[in-house]
């Protein structure tokens, strides 16, 4: 299987890829808890948001966004 690798993921894609995985597990509870995709890839999200970047490495994600991530490219991808 050949997997497309994206260098840069921009800051849409990633509003994408949470907005997915809201769609797909909506919050929880009196507090509204993301699921743990949303929530791994919220962190790299904000970090653009407070850094005003456009754009984060693949690599700079985190064991969990990287996997939240690629799953997310795969089912969008209908892989």
């Amino acid at each position: 299987m050949i997997t497309k690798v994206m260098s840069e993921i921009t800051i849409n894609e990633l509003e994408a890829a949470i907005n997915f995985w809201r769609a797909r597990s909506p919050a929880q509870g009196d507090e509204l808890v993301l699921c743990k995709e949303a929530s791994a890839l919220s962190k790299p999200y904000a970090l653009l948001i407070v850094q005003r970047r456009h754009a984060v490495s693949h690599e700079a994600f985190d064991e969990l966004a990287r996997d939240a991530w690629n799953s997310y490219v795969r089912l969008k991808d209908g892989l």
